[in-house]
């Protein structure tokens, strides 16, 4: 009797430890089996329908710019946003409409949690001296923009509405996103999915630089590269889920065995100087 005592308090104490999970930990996604609950103070919120993180606070405001190159809609790209099949108990943000998609048929690695939020607000739709828009040019996330999850915080990456645009520099090999009052964050890719043999890696906006990789510009597209991550085409990205979708690293062919959900996607800057067809 005392032996299954011993048993019973050991598997509560287990499951209590696991009742919350940290801040900027993992809360919910896709094949998720973790804690669903974050500690006090921090909520559980959806960044795509692979990945929910426990953040703290709310989005800042968006500040604009009188600089008078302005960003218009693409006559090509979406404005639908697909609603979640499927239901839910992670609070959504309300700064971005929820993703949803086909899953999978592996799903994807979620993103490592950024260390930080340097969250000072987005610089807006006017495109300021020295920036750079980054877009998608391929159906069906024809002309949707980098950018976080979040606007202007530390989250995930996703392709995005126009007026939500990040603006960006490459600078000493990394994507930063500029953010009103001088602050900036990173584009970072979690590559803990390379030793367990994945194709395509997750990326997201961080406060500190991305540890793994050179991102470059060879002519107008984006770049990635690693030492020891081998990529058949460097230019290669994905994106995946619809609406909102998350930005993804391919390690594999573009346009060959893309993965149920996702779609190829090569990245372009662009700076302004013409009119957006």
């Amino acid at each position: 009797m005392l032996a299954q005592i011993g048993v019973l308090v050991a598997v509560v104490a287990g499951v209590s430890a696991q009742a919350t999970a940290p801040a900027w930990g993992q809360c919910g996604g896709v094949g998720w089996t973790g804690p669903t609950l974050c500690i006090p103070g921090w909520t559980c919120v959806l960044s795509n329908y692979w990945y929910s993180q426990c953040l703290q606070g709310g989005p800042s405001t968006t500040t604009t710019s009188s600089t008078p190159v302005t960003i218009t809609p693409s006559s090509k790209s979406s404005s639908t946003t697909a609603k979640p099949t499927t239901p839910t108990t992670i609070k959504p943000t309300t700064t971005k409409p929820s993703t949803t998609s086909v899953p999978p048929t592996s799903a994807p690695p979620t993103s490592a949690p950024p260390t930080g939020t340097a969250s000072a607000g987005p610089l807006g739709p006017t495109l300021l001296p020295g920036n750079l828009w980054v877009r998608a040019v391929e159906a069906p996330n024809f002309h949707k923009y980098l950018q976080s999850s979040v606007s202007g915080t530390a989250s995930s990456a996703v392709f995005g509405d126009y007026t939500t645009a990040a603006q960006i520099q490459l600078v000493n090999g990394q994507v930063v996103q500029q953010l009103s009052g001088g602050k900036v964050l990173y584009l970072n890719v979690n590559t803990s999915g390379v030793a367990s043999g994945a194709t395509y890696l997750p990326t997201f906006f961080a406060a500190t630089p991305n540890p793994t990789g050179t991102f470059a510009f060879q002519g107008d597209g984006l770049t990635w590269t690693a030492t020891g991550i081998p990529r058949q085409n460097i230019g290669a990205f994905l994106a995946c889920g619809t609406g909102v979708p998350g930005v993804y690293i391919n390690l594999g062919a573009y346009a060959y065995m893309t993965p149920a959900g996702c779609a190829d996607e090569t990245l372009n800057y662009y700076n302004g100087a013409t009119a957006v067809p």
